[in-house]
């Protein structure tokens, strides 16, 4: 076979110079011969340093870590326990709390109806027994407080509106809510009410209202029928203590209008009697005819203090008549005359004066007592079936009259 002929380039010579020498090209053969051994071979035996020694320090074989996983599984699994183990301890909370409130009420109304019972009451009381749980008080037979609360109680002529106890350091004796015989009670205080409210309605056959009028006084007021007449009535009430569980009361200042021309008060001291107002005193020195039926009596004079000279001049002249009649010693004096003998004495004198003689003679006839004891609203706190029960300070509120009541030892349902 004819081998080509290949040409070699000869080095080219210059005088003088170096002869350069260029590198023989690589024969095409050559590589085909050298890519007929398989380059993956060299790839896959040729080691890189890395990866040699990537591969000698393999690491040691660990047991997998599922701590993660699992405790979010907890988490999933345990929510429901949990849910339903609150659920189970508000469910016997629930029942526990109904029980303990039931055996209250049920000792609330037992407690009710003994006490009606034993204090002879029109309507049972309002009993609220304090502090919670109940059921362990009731074990220990000790309650912490006990409210009670009683409305209408009679007390003579009047019923007390509302007596309202809170009793301290209650020992039970008794074996449950539904076996409690008694019970003694060391402290108790309270406070009683009479409102003006019921005195007006239990009082007021003759239309007499009460208000307040002081720290310890009541100012009674209306109208009262006498022979036929209306009659304006005032009087201011005191009130006291009485004894341990009382309250009295003292009628002072009692008045009865006659219109706006006298007034009358029952008694026979200075102050008291039939005197004329002094609208009427003043209407009565500017009538001429009036005042000298006045003065033509000599009783009236002597009483009014006026020399016999004086009143006869002035009867004789109109001008002394008006000097002497209009002075303020004069008027002053006529108000505070007595007319009930003299009018009495002198039919006609009453009749000038627009008075009816059948409502003065029976003016006469009212005594004060009998006015007094319309007006009289004492009371008297029931006696307890032991222990001590008082009455303490006592004041008047625009409401009605309070009074502070406390007590120690009393024991109920034995």
């Amino acid at each position: 076979m004819r081998t080509p002929h290949i040409p070699t380039h000869q080095p080219a010579q210059s005088d003088g110079h170096s002869i350069e020498r260029v590198p023989p090209s690589r024969n095409p053969y050559d590589e085909l011969a050298s890519l007929a051994d398989d380059p993956l071979d060299e790839f896959l035996t040729e080691d890189s340093p890395s990866t040699s020694q990537d591969d000698d320090a393999e690491e040691p074989w660990a047991p997998p870590n599922h701590r993660r996983g699992s405790r979010r599984r907890n988490r999933a699994t345990g929510l429901p326990t949990v849910v339903r183990v609150l659920a189970w301890a508000l469910t016997l909370a629930c029942l526990v709390t109904l029980a303990d409130r039931w055996a209250l009420l049920y000792a609330e109304h037992k407690a009710s109806e003994r006490l009606k019972d034993q204090l002879h009451l029109a309507a049972a009381p309002e009993v609220r027994i304090g502090g919670f749980p109940f059921l362990t008080q009731l074990a220990a037979q000790r309650l912490d407080s006990v409210r009670i609360t009683v409305p209408g109680i009679p007390a003579r002529r009047v019923t007390l509106t509302q007596v309202t106890a809170t009793a301290h350091d209650i020992r039970i004796d008794g074996d449950g809510p539904t076996a409690v015989r008694g019970a003694l009670v060391r402290r108790v205080h309270g406070r009683v009410l009479l409102s003006f409210a019921d005195m007006n309605r239990e009082l007021g056959a003759s239309q007499v209202s009460f208000t307040a009028r002081g720290p310890g006084r009541v100012r009674a007021h209306g109208d009262l029928r006498v022979a036929g007449n209306d009659l304006r009535v005032r009087a201011d009430v005191r009130i006291r203590r009485e004894g341990a569980r009382g309250i009295a009361t003292s009628v002072d200042g009692m008045r009865l209008d006659i219109g706006d021309l006298a007034t009358y008060r029952p008694g026979t001291g200075p102050a008291e009697g039939l005197h004329l107002t002094r609208a009427s005193a003043r209407r009565l020195t500017r009538e001429a005819e009036k005042i000298r039926a006045f003065l033509a009596v000599p009783e009236i004079v002597r009483r009014l203090g006026v020399p016999d000279s004086a009143v006869h001049a002035a009867l004789h002249d109109e001008d002394r008549l008006h000097r002497l009649t209009g002075a303020p010693r004069f008027l002053h004096d006529l108000t505070r005359m007595n007319l009930v003998d003299v009018a009495l004495a002198h039919p006609g004198l009453l009749k000038r004066l627009g008075l009816d003689l059948s409502l003065l003679t029976a003016l006469t006839k009212l005594t004060r007592p009998q006015i007094a004891d319309r007006f009289s609203f004492s009371f008297q706190l029931p006696k307890p079936p032991s222990g001590a029960l008082r009455l303490q300070r006592v004041t008047v509120h625009k409401d009605g009259i309070h009074a502070d009541v406390t007590g120690a030892g009393l024991l109920l349902g034995h």
